[in-house]
C-alpha cells in the first residue's frame, strides 16, 4: 500500500501557490574552525545522516484525476548536490547580504518534482564565519515523524561519534496504474476519505483543507476571541511571492530579569516585547493608535495531553526549561494548541502591557497546560526548526480573518552546538506566510540569547528593518522599568 500524505500535509501541499510558498527556513550562522569548513564536509557529513530523515530522500506523487492524496515515493534520481548548494557573498560579507540573499531563497518555491527541500552554505561572511539556511516544504515536516533536516546535523560535541555508514537503495517508483488501483481500493473501504479527495480535485484548495479544518476542534483551545474578526491592520494585505528577511538577537538575562522582578513568564515577556515592537511601529506609520488598539497573534503553544485527551502539567517558562514539573505516573506526550491573544498595542505603559498579556496566557494555561522546554526538548530532542513547523501547521488550521500574524517559539539548548566542529553562533527561524498576511515572527533561545527571525511580504512590509529596531526598543523600556524600585 503506498505512503500517502496526511489530509494536513496534502493541504499544504496543495495550499501553496505563487504568492504563498510554504516552506519554513532555518538561517543558522558559525564560527569557522581553524582546519576549515568546506562544502564536501556538508554533503558527506548530511549524507550520513540522511539516514534518520528518510523522507528527505522521497518526493511527492499526485494520483490521477485527484482520486486520492498524493504518495510519497522514493526518488530513484536522488542527487544530494541538487539539494546541497553552494553560495558566497563578496568578501567581506555583511549581515545585511546574508539577510538579503535568504530573503531571495525564501521567495523561490520548492522543486515539484524532487524531494522538497534545499540546504545552502553561505561561504564569504565577514569576521570568519560562514551560514547555513536551509529550507524544507511544510508538508515534509510535521515535527514527530519527520523532522527538519537542519535539526539532525547539529551536535552537542565538536567530534560526535561516527556514524555507521548505510547503503541506501531506493524503492522501486509505484506505476500509474497501481497508484490508481490503491485509490479506488480506498475509495470502495473509506467513502469519505474518496469524498475528502474528489473535493480537492474538484474544488481545489478548499476541499483540500477542508478535512484540516474540520478536525480543527481536536486540537486548537477554545478562545473568546475566535469568535471575532482580528483587528483592521496594515500586518494583513495582499501579499507577492517577494520577501525581506531581518533579524533581532537580544540577551536571554534581560527575560530572565523581567520574568523574575514582575512574577510572570518568559514568555510573556516576549509577547510583551513585540507588543511594544508593533505598538511603535504603527505609530511611525502614521497609523491611528487608541487606548483600546490590539493586534491580534496567533501563538502556537506545546501542551501536554493524556492518552485520553486530557491536559496535564504546568504552565511556566517554554524558553528556558525552568520550573519543570511534568508528571512522571503518565508518560507525556505533546501536540500544539493554537492560543489567539489581543496584544494591547493601545496601552502606553510598558509594565501595564505585560501584566494584561500575564493575565491573557494565564487563563489559557488553565485551559491547556504548558510543556515546558526542558520537557519539550526531553520528548522530541532538540528541535527548534521542527516546532516551528508544528507552529506553522497549528496556524493554518484558524482562518486567517481571525489573527493579524503568528509569533512562534521554540527553546534551544542553553550551551553551544556545532555542525562538523565548527560553532553555531546563532540561529534564527523564517516562518512562512499565509495569504493576506504580511509578517510572520519566529524566535528561538539559544545558548543565552533569544534570536527573532522576521519574514515579510517585499511590497506590504518596506519597513520590517523598523520592527528590528523596536524590539531592542521595546526591551529596554522593560529592563528599565524592572530596575526601577518605584514600579
Amino acid at each position: 500500500m503506498a505512503n500517502r500524505l496526511t489530509t494536513q500535509d496534502a493541504s499544504f501541499y496543495f495550499l501553496e501557490a505563487s504568492n504563498t510558498p510554504m516552506h519554513l527556513g532555518s538561517l543558522g550562522v558559525f564560527r569557522t574552525p581553524r582546519s576549515g569548513f568546506s562544502y564536501e564536509a556538508l554533503l558527506s557529513l548530511v549524507e550520513r545522516r540522511l539516514v534518520l530523515v528518510p523522507r528527505y530522500r522521497q518526493k511527492v506523487r499526485e494520483v490521477a484525476l485527484g482520486l486520492a492524496r498524493p504518495v510519497w515515493v522514493d526518488d530513484g534520481d536522488f542527487d544530494i548536490t541538487y539539494h546541497i548548494r553552494r553560495s558566497a557573498l563578496p568578501k567581506p560579507g555583511t549581515d545585511e547580504q546574508l539577510h538579503d540573499l535568504v530573503a531571495r531563497l525564501t521567495s523561490r518555491p520548492l522543486d515539484r518534482t524532487r524531494p522538497l527541500w534545499e540546504m545552502y552554505l553561505v561561504e564569504g561572511l565577514s569576521k570568519n564565519r560562514f551560514a547555513i539556511f536551509t529550507k524544507s516544504h511544510s508538508a515534509l515536516v510535521d515535527g514527530e515523524n519527520a523532522l527538519e533536516i537542519g535539526q539532525v546535523i547539529l551536535d552537542a560535541s565538536k567530534n560526535p561519534p561516527a556514524m555507521a555508514e548505510e547503503l541506501w537503495m531506493p524503492a522501486r517508483e509505484p506505476k500509474e496504474s497501481a497508484l490508481v488501483f490503491d485509490a479506488i481500493t480506498e475509495l470502495i473501504s473509506s467513502p469519505s476519505e474518496g469524498v475528502e479527495a474528489l473535493r480537492g480535485a474538484v474544488a481545489g484548495v478548499a476541499g483540500a483543507a477542508g478535512g484540516v479544518l474540520g478536525a480543527a476542534g481536536k486540537v486548537l483551545s477554545a478562545v473568546r476571541t475566535a469568535a471575532q474578526v482580528a483587528p483592521t491592520s496594515p500586518l494583513n494585505a495582499p501579499i507577492s511571492r517577494n520577501r525581506r528577511f531581518a533579524v533581532a538577537k537580544t540577551e536571554l538575562a534581560d527575560y530572565r530579569k523581567i520574568h523574575t522582578r514582575f512574577d510572570c513568564s518568559i514568555n510573556d515577556v516576549v509577547l510583551a516585547v513585540v507588543t511594544g515592537a508593533l505598538r511603535n511601529w504603527l505609530l511611525s506609520r502614521g497609523e491611528p493608535v487608541t487606548a483600546s488598539s490590539t493586534v491580534r497573534a496567533m501563538v502556537p503553544m506545546s501542551v501536554y495531553v493524556s492518552d485520553s485527551g486530557a491536559g496535564f502539567g504546568e504552565y511556566t517558562d517554554r524558553i528556558t526549561g525552568e520550573h519543570d514539573v511534568a508528571r512522571e505516573d503518565a508518560p507525556p506526550r505533546s501536540e500544539i494548541s493554537s492560543f489567539l491573544i489581543d496584544l494591547p498595542v493601545g496601552e502606553l505603559n510598558a509594565v501595564v502591557r505585560l501584566s494584561h498579556i500575564a493575565h491573557a496566557t494565564e487563563a489559557h494555561a488553565k485551559q491547556s497546560p504548558g510543556v515546558t522546554a526542558h520537557t519539550l526538548m526531553r520528548i522530541s530532542g532538540f528541535a527548534p526548526a521542527s516546532l516551528h513547523a508544528m507552529g506553522a501547521r497549528a496556524g493554518s488550521r484558524l482562518s486567517q480573518r481571525l489573527f493579524n500574524l503568528i509569533v512562534t517559539n521554540a527553546p534551544g539548548p542553553q550551551f553551544p552546538l556545532y555542525v562538523g566542529g565548527a560553532r553555531m553562533l546563532e540561529m534564527f527561524p523564517v516562518s512562512p506566510l499565509f495569504e493576506n498576511q504580511a509578517l510572520s515572527i519566529g524566535l528561538t533561545s539559544y545558548d543565552g540569547f533569544v534570536c527573532f527571525g522576521l519574514n515579510a511580504d517585499r511590497g506590504a512590509m518596506p519597513d520590517v528593518d523598523v520592527i528590528t529596531a523596536l524590539l531592542f526598543e521595546s526591551l529596554e523600556e522593560l529592563v528599565d522599568a524592572s530596575n526601577d524600585s518605584r514600579v
